[in-house]
């Protein structure tokens, strides 16, 4: 995990349509950075590259710099085109280095129970941190983990100096008994291929279609 890493923007001059799908043209991103009590919203674009490299190596706050002023920020949402393999859009919201804030991160199951599967309830904890320090994700251990056994945010293993930010007994996990799968009646007939039931999708990133600038409109 990487302290922080500077990002140099460009100021958007232009918003909508053609403008972003340009500047994506050019290899480079349309950005915002959140407004907050102290200071304006602004838009701007980033290298993608340069992006990109940044989040290989698992950096978490940035120092922003755009027409000549400075921020520290965190990225706040990234949104991809449809297939989820271009990232069109990127959201950053402003943080004070050193003061912790509340942030959302990923929950990280480890381990096999003794018996039984492992049922992940939420996807991200939120979690009380510094931005320097903001952790990759938090991870609950399974291990030896009997069927019907509950986790809760009490169990899971966080880093130095960072704290929970939801109530210690929120519900994380539960040990489950395996799906029972009948076995086909004698004489049944087997010569058809049966597809299997899908129980549920997942995605890379989630899918925001454009890069919602200007109130949530489509590219800008």
């Amino acid at each position: 995990m990487s302290s922080s890493e500077t990002l140099q923007g460009d100021p958007r001059t232009e918003l909508g349509t053609r403008a972003a799908r340009r500047l994506r043209s050019d290899g480079r991103i349309p950005a915002n950075l959140q407004a907050d009590d102290e200071s304006p919203h602004v838009d701007f674009s980033v290298d993608e590259r340069e992006f990109l490299a940044t989040r290989r190596h698992h950096t978490h706050l940035y120092d922003i710099e755009v027409g000549g002023e400075s921020a520290s920020a965190v990225v706040r949402e990234l949104q991809w085109d449809a297939l989820g393999d271009r990232l069109h859009h990127i959201e950053f919201r402003r943080v004070k280095r050193g003061v912790k804030a509340e942030f959302s991160v990923p929950l990280v199951l480890t381990g096999h129970p003794k018996s039984g599967i492992a049922t992940q309830l939420v996807d991200q904890v939120t979690i009380l941190s510094i931005p320097s320090k903001i952790p990759d994700g938090v991870e609950l251990i399974v291990n030896e983990l009997d069927e019907g056994a509950h986790l809760t945010a009490a169990d899971l293993i966080l880093p130095e100096d960072v704290e929970l930010a939801v109530p210690a007994e929120t519900e994380l996990a539960v040990i489950v008994a395996p799906k029972h799968i009948p076995e086909p009646t004698e004489g049944e007939e087997d010569d058809e291929a049966t597809e299997p039931e899908i129980i549920g999708e997942s995605k890379r990133e989630e899918d925001a279609g454009d890069d919602g600038d200007e109130g949530g409109s489509s590219d800008s």
